[in-house]
Order: C-alpha cells, then structure tokens, then sequence
C-alpha cells in the first residue's frame, strides 16, 4: 500500500532519487502522506456514479505510530531530564560550553535535529554572528556532501541547490526577469565561505554566477556544518550519505492501522443509522423518513426492515489493530508497555527492563546524535574562538583550545527511586571511605541526579561545611 499511495505522489526528475526517497520518509513523519489521494474516505461514489476503490480514499482516522515512536525515542534522548552533559579535564573549558549549551538552547535544536534527521539524516549549522553562536537544523532533502578523500568523516563542502517559486525570491529582494517563473536557488559552504549563487530560470544551462552581496567569509577553515546519519545499517535512501531511518519497518503496518480504524469507523456510523429495505408493494409513495416517530404503512404483502450488522465485526478490528500495533512496535523497538500493567511506583531498573527496545533505539541515537553530532559541535566551537572574539552570556571569553579532550555524561534511563538513592549513597559512602574511589568520583556520579553543575564548587562546599561542623 505504501508503494501505491507513492505512485500518486508527483516525481521531479530534476532531483536525484534520494530527495525522493527522503521526501517520502517526510510525509510519513509529518503525516502528509495521503494528501496525495484524491477522495475522502467517506465518498464510495465518484461524480459519475463510479465505486471508488478504498486504495484511493484517504483515511478519516490516522493513527501516527512512526512519529510517537521517532518521538518516545528522542524524550530519553535529549529531553530535559536526559541531555548529556559536556565534559572536559579543563575547568574553563567545561563552564564555557556549558554555557554555551544554555544559550543555544542546544537540547532544543539537537530535539529538532533528531526528529527531522529520523527520515535518515540530518546537517546542524554553526553560525558566529557578534560574536555569539547559534545553531540551526537543515533537511538534508536538497543538500549534497562532499567528504575529503584522504579524511572521510570530514566534509570539504556542502551544496544545497532546489527550486523555488520567483515570488518567494521577489518578496525576499531579489529582482528576476521573469517574476511568475520557478527558479533554482543554489548556495554552498567550505572551509573559508558560504557562497551564495544569483537565482536562475529551471531549465536553463550554465555555470550559477555567485551573489558577492550575499557571500559570507567566515574564515573558519572548517565547514561548519555536521553531517549527522541517523541509525547504522541500511540506508534509508540506499545513499551512503543517509542512515537507517527509524521508523521504516512500521510505515506499511501503520498505513494497515489507519484503514482498518476507518473502516471500524464506517462501521460504526451504519449502525448508528442502518439502511432501510423495503419489499413492494408499499402503500405509500411519499419521502421515507427514518426515526421512530414515523411509521411505515406497506401493503399485506409488502415488507420492511433495517440492514443491520453485529458488533462482533468491530471489536475483531480493534483485537485486530492492537495486534499490528505490537509487531510494528517491536520492530522499531518501540514502547511496549502498557500503562495499565503498572499497579505501583517502580525503580528506574524495572522501568528500564520494562522498556528496553525503546531504550536500545536511543541508545544508538546516542552514537549518532551526542558522539557524532553534540561533540563535533562543542569541537567547532573551540575551533571558532580561535578565530572569532566570543560572548556567552553577554561576556566575552578568551579563546579556548581546540585540542582539549571532551566527552559527554549521559544522565540514567529513569530516575531512581527513594530506595534506589538510599543505596547508592551507602555503595557510594562506603567506596570513598575505603579509599577505592575519591570524593569528586562519588559527588560525580551523583550530579545528574541532584542537579550538581559545578562540582568543584560542590566539593568546596562541602569542605566548608564540614570545618563548621568540627569547629
């Protein structure tokens, strides 16, 4: 079906067939993929009185199974609670891009990166404006990579080239010969600009002339972009350039899903008000009206009932639909449980063995999107201040260096429960009384959990506090 509904869905054959593909993967996420059917679901007849097949209705009920799973994976991911948190030996360096991580805003971006990179991947942009960084989240759709051959993890360039209609290029300045026409829009960064290329007519040939009004220097000598693939394995697009997309494996079963419900829905509705049949001869010729106020005269030897069906049909629907929904859950690993089974307050454990397809799923997205994605980010911010002047929170900072050595703590699963913080205080007290760990391990280990930031002023406090205690 999945296959069907994209036959009817407009191919340009000015783009490769990866823009297709991710284009795709897009409605099904945004849940646009049956705009291209031309009947409501509710319309059996066409104008001239022909069946309309279902395959060419669009559901009236739409369950979105791919974006709750896309989006029960990116909450453990980088929701509030399970950020990661920038770490680093230097002091300076650690404040720095923590603050950095505040202003931007990165959990938010890096929430967005990940839903739109779920179709396969996704490209994170650097910007120093001021001096300040921002950050912001680029459909890979239209944008084409090239790797340095000699270092194939580091981009030497990012192209990003489709077509766009001259009024949208007209309200944003630029003067076109022919203002009703479509348009290629074309722009590209390196390691020392972002060149912008004049808008020029689809069809024509040529070299693109750059916009110098509109290039940018920034002198980086980087790209600053990060190219991020969502999952290893398949690609989605079969591009290298493209991971596996999260949610692939359910999109058939979810398009079952949809029609199934409407139909159960259809169902439901004739029930509600059946078809009335009648054997002649009636005694009447005037309008039948429906309702129990209005009785139907038929002859002795006429006849009248309604065509009703049983409700044993609909409830094999819904046993039915939550039977795929299980199969499509488990082969995204998605979240199984049921709230109903939870009779009580359980431990972050229980609740991590209760939920862990869903927990491998952001466990990968973890390699994708904090090691490949949130680290090389801190590592192009450490690079730009060597170049750029930077403020953070209205203060300007001295540069930092490039070559400090990062790495992310991620927060647990679940958050423990009274009597799983009771015993890792005793586990943890009894380690540093016994000199197997150190103080600033334990007070470590424990950050995340009581909202610690700064744990060197943590341990002084705590000194401080012990000496008034003594004295």
């Amino acid at each position: 079906m999945f296959e069907t509904i994209c036959d009817l869905i407009p191919h340009d054959a000015d783009y490769p067939a990866r823009a297709r593909a991710l284009d795709l993967l897009r409605r099904v996420l945004d849940g646009s993929l049956y705009d291209a059917l031309p009947y409501q679901f509710h319309e059996e007849r066409s104008a001239a009185n022909e069946y309309i097949p279902l395959r060419s209705r669009r559901p009236s009920v739409r369950y979105a199974l791919c974006r709750i799973v896309v989006e029960d994976s990116i909450a453990l991911l980088f929701s509030e609670g399970h950020f990661p948190t920038i770490d680093s030996a230097d002091r300076t360096t650690r404040a720095v891009l923590a603050d950095i991580v505040k202003e931007t805003r990165l959990n938010q971006v890096m929430t967005e990166a990940a839903m739109r990179g779920s179709v396969g991947s996704v490209a994170i942009l650097m910007r120093v404006l001021r001096g300040r960084v921002f950050f912001g989240v680029l459909d890979t759709t239209y944008l084409t990579p090239t790797w340095d051959a000699e270092a194939p993890d580091t981009l030497v360039s990012v192209t990003e080239k489709y077509k766009v209609a001259a009024a949208q290029l007209v309200s944003n300045g630029y003067e076109l010969a022919d203002p009703s026409g479509e348009y290629w829009f074309m722009r590209r960064w390196d390691t020392q600009d972002e060149t912008w290329f004049r808008p020029w007519p689809v069809g024509t040939s040529g070299e693109p002339e750059v916009d110098e009004d509109r290039t940018v220097h920034h002198g980086l000598g980087f790209v600053p972009l990060v190219w991020v693939r969502n999952l290893p394995g398949l690609s989605a697009t079969g591009d290298p350039n493209d991971g596996a997309c999260t949610f692939r494996a359910a999109i058939e079963t979810q398009i079952e899903i949809d029609y199934q419900l409407s139909q159960a829905g259809r169902g439901l509705k004739y029930s509600s008000d059946p078809t009335m049949m009648i054997k002649e001869p009636a005694t009447t010729d005037t309008e039948l009206i429906k309702g129990a106020g209005n009785a139907l005269l038929v002859s002795e030897n006429g006849d009248a009932k309604l065509l009703e069906i049983g409700g044993t049909a609909s409830a094999a629907v819904i046993e039915y639909v939550r039977t795929l929904r299980e199969f499509a859950l488990e082969s995204v690993h998605g979240n199984r449980a049921s709230a109903d089974r939870l009779t009580a307050a359980q431990s972050g454990r229980a609740l991590e063995l209760m939920n862990q397809g869903l927990i491998w799923l952001a466990d990968n997205l973890r390699v994708s999107y904090g090691e490949g994605a949130v680290l090389e980010l801190a590592r192009m911010v450490l690079r730009a201040s060597q170049v750029y002047r930077l403020r953070v929170l209205g203060s300007e900072i001295a540069p930092l260096d490039p070559s400090a050595r990062l790495a992310l703590k991620w927060p647990r699963w679940y958050p423990l429960s009274a009597e799983d913080r009771q015993k890792d205080a005793q586990t943890l007290a009894t380690l540093a009384a016994s000199g197997q760990i150190s103080r600033e391990t334990a007070v470590k280990s424990i950050a995340d959990t009581y909202d610690i930031e700064d744990i060197p002023a943590e341990l002084a406090r705590i000194g401080s506090d012990r000496r008034n205690r003594k004295s």
